[in-house]
C-alpha cells in the first residue's frame, strides 16, 4: 500500500478509462478493506478488459456469470452488473462534456490553504462536492456512487490533495495538480 499511497493516491488522473477504474475499484470497496481491492486490482483489470469503457460498455450477461466465477475479484453480482452500466453512462458523459475527465474535474473543490492533519483526513469522509458528484452521476444513472465513495474516489485520482502535513507525497502530488490540463 506505500507504493500506491506514494505514486498513485492523490495524484491527479485525467485519462476517461483510468477515472473510470477507479470509480470502480472504489465502489467494489464498499464494505471491505482498500488493502483487498489493491491485492484484486490485476484481476479487476483482467475481468474488466483493463477498464476499457468502450469495451467493458458492451458485457453483457455471459460476462457477469463468468466474473461471478471469477476467484481473482470480489464476485458481487450488483457490482458487476453497475460496473457494466456504468460505463455506459460513461459514454454517455464522453458525448456530452468530451471527456469523463472534463466532467468529473468540473467538480473540483477550491485547494486548501493548508495540508490537512492526520485527524483531520481521517474525519474526512464526504464533502459538498462529492455529495454534488454522487447527485449528479446518480441522476445519469450510475450505481454504486454514493457520496463516501465518490469522495474516497476523490482522493484517490486527486481532485482533492489529502496527504497530510509533512507527508513526502503532497508536494509531488501538488505539482502534478498545477501541471494539469483536462481536455
Amino acid at each position: 500500500m506505500v507504493e500506491y499511497h506514494d505514486h498513485e493516491w492523490g495524484f491527479p488522473v485525467v485519462d476517461d478509462d483510468r477515472l473510470f477504474e477507479k470509480i470502480c475499484l472504489e465502489g467494489f470497496q464498499s464494505g471491505l478493506s482498500w488493502k483487498t481491492i489493491l491485492d484484486k486490482r490485476p484481476g479487476f483489470r483482467r475481468a474488466f478488459a483493463d477498464f476499457e469503457i468502450v469495451r467493458v460498455a458492451r458485457f453483457g450477461p455471459r460476462h457477469v456469470e463468468r466474473m461471478l466465477g471469477d476467484a481473482s475479484i470480489v464476485r458481487h453480482r450488483g457490482k458487476i452488473e453497475s460496473t457494466i452500466g456504468n460505463a455506459r453512462r460513461a459514454l454517455d458523459l464522453r458525448e456530452e462534456f468530451g471527456s469523463v475527465a472534463s466532467f468529473v474535474w468540473s467538480f473540483e473543490p477550491p485547494r486548501r490553504r493548508r495540508a490537512p492533519t492526520w485527524e483531520e483526513v481521517s474525519g474526512f469522509v464526504i464533502s459538498p462536492e462529492s455529495v454534488a458528484l454522487s447527485k449528479e452521476l446518480k441522476r445519469r444513472g450510475w450505481t454504486f456512487v454514493g457520496p463516501t465513495t465518490m469522495y474516497a474516489f476523490m482522493q484517490s485520482m486527486g481532485l482533492v490533495n489529502d496527504h497530510t502535513t509533512g507527508c513526502p507525497s503532497r508536494t509531488p502530488a501538488e505539482n502534478a495538480r498545477r501541471n494539469l490540463r483536462v481536455l
